[in-house]
């Protein structure tokens, strides 16, 4: 991690809460200006960046622990997608002068928890000082075996479309956060809000993706605009059956209150789950390796020749006010 303003003030800071997670031999303790990783043999590295702002991924409330839990999980959920395993992660984090190191306690707590929980120490990265919000940017890398990642290119007419969970927990408590006001259980209402704070990627799912997928990619800004993007790539049209698209009973129960709701649940984003095609050949084999993963996975729809993707209901073809989330 590069020093900036107060060079020792900024050595204190890494080596009380970072240099911990630098596990690696080749993150030489945080000690250099870069670090180094060996592939291992026969296997691509597969790499993905993504970062998380504060007040458009997290609240400003939400706890430091979860807030670092969601950052590396973003991009763990990319690498899953691709059949891959995490190896590490780069980190640059940007921080406004009001955060203290209560916070980055949190903070390295949750980072902690998740690098043994998924297998991805820090090598290394940037602090700096911001006016704000919070920033958080992970450079993530991890490892398959040569020539087999799963790109979204791929998909044929013919293969089944599957998607792992539950789609729009994490869109619809995003809008429960806002102080939309369904009338739901505790229950309801805290599975919604946690699907939101704390993505769960489905890596264990990874390796039934990469042998039976012949495309892939991870739902981050909304079923509906990630998989026309999966099927553009593909060259390819589809049909999906929104009856078959797997909600949660906390989302059943927003929808039979409020039915508009069905398109944030398909559109909304921040799902972090997998969308797959999978050959009619291979859909049992997925089948049985995702439950061997003990990963739900739910045949949606069938991929088609031509260039249209539809989302039908009652055999009637859904149109979305924005069928996903952008920044721009």
């Amino acid at each position: 991690m590069a020093a900036h303003d107060d060079t020792s003030a900024e050595d204190r800071l890494i080596a009380r809460f970072f240099k911990p997670l630098a596990t690696h031999p080749g993150a030489l303790n945080l000690s250099d200006d870069a670090a180094f990783l060996t592939p291992p043999p026969g296997f691509d590295l597969v790499l993905k960046t993504d970062a998380i702002v504060g007040g458009v991924h997290f609240f400003s409330e939400d706890a430091a622990q979860t807030v670092a839990s969601k950052a590396l999980r973003v991009n763990l959920s990319d690498l899953a997608a691709k059949g891959a395993r995490p190896l590490g992660y780069l980190l640059s984090l940007a921080l406004p002068k009001e955060v203290g190191e209560d916070w980055l306690e949190g903070f390295t707590q949750g980072l902690r928890g998740d690098a043994v929980l998924f297998g991805c120490p820090l090598f290394g990265g940037d602090t700096d000082r911001t006016p704000g919000p919070i920033t958080i940017s992970i450079a993530m890398f991890g490892a398959v075996p040569e020539g087999t990642m799963v790109r979204r290119a791929g998909a044929k007419a013919g293969d089944r479309v599957f998607v792992s969970g539950t789609i729009g927990d994490a869109a619809l408590g995003v809008l429960m956060r806002k102080g939309k006001g369904w009338k739901l259980s505790e229950p309801q209402r805290q599975h919604l809000v946690s699907r939101y704070l704390l993505p769960q990627p489905r890596n264990v799912l990874a390796e039934a993706v990469r042998t039976h997928a012949s495309s892939a990619m991870d739902i981050s800004d909304g079923l509906a605009g990630d998989f026309a993007k999966l099927c553009r790539a593909s060259g390819v049209a589809a049909d999906i059956d929104v009856a078959r698209v797997p909600v949660s009973e906390a989302a059943k129960a927003v929808i039979a209150a409020d039915p508009a709701a069905l398109e944030s649940v398909l559109t909304g984003g921040d799902d972090y789950e997998i969308i797959c095609t999978v050959p009619a050949a291979k859909a049992d084999g997925f089948r049985a390796a995702a439950k061997a993963a003990n990963v739900a996975v739910t045949d949606i729809g069938e991929i088609k020749a031509g260039e249209r993707v539809r989302f039908l209901a009652d055999g009637r073809a859904l149109t979305f006010k924005r069928a996903s989330f952008s920044h721009f």
